[in-house]
């Protein structure tokens, strides 16, 4: 079990281009539907645990993934396993990009990567929510409200998040 715990998560690690939500697809994949490590509504719950709390989420999920399959071991070699490929990829980018980094095919990769990034997210996004659910107008003001705040002050995210709860559980039971 450690093993593949291991593998699983240095595979993830390995393709987590682009930043704290890339990566949900390949997660999902792999914990919810390859491995069945969790079922998609506990893949939910932990999602929305975890970014109440400090830290990277791909730290995270590897610790609740790795210690519900296997206890402390299996939290720790997650862990080792998810850094271990980023650390690996960072040093031999640097070298790479210390070297070419004003080649406009470099600036066109990343660019590109960045949309298609953007568009993994957008699609779990999509996956994470029950589409009939947004025809209520609580819910649509909800995202809205939640959008402005993020986007235009300087609100943490997690004040945004605990307040959405709040409001969630007093007026929408």
């Amino acid at each position: 079990m450690l093993w593949e715990i291991f593998l699983v998560f240095l595979r993830i690690g390995l393709f987590a281009i682009g930043g704290a939500y890339s990566f949900l697809p390949l997660l999902q994949k792999e914990i919810v539907e390859i491995h069945a490590w969790l079922s998609k509504e506990e893949f939910l719950e932990v999602l929305g645990m975890v970014k109440i709390f400090p830290g990277a989420i791909s730290i995270k999920f590897a610790t609740y993934t790795g210690y519900k399959m296997a206890g402390i071991p299996g939290a720790v070699v997650a862990n080792f396993a998810n850094l271990l490929s980023p650390a690996l990829l960072i040093f031999l980018a640097t070298i790479f990009y210390r070297h070419f980094k004003n080649a406009p095919q470099i600036k066109g990769a990343f660019d590109t990567i960045q949309l298609a990034v953007f568009a993994m997210i957008l699609a779990v996004a999509f996956q994470t929510v029950n589409i009939t659910a947004l025809i209520k107008w609580q819910n649509i003001a909800i995202i809205l409200l939640t959008f402005l705040l993020f986007m235009f002050t300087k609100i943490h995210p997690a004040v945004i998040i605990i307040g959405a709860g709040l409001i969630g559980a007093v007026f929408m039971r």
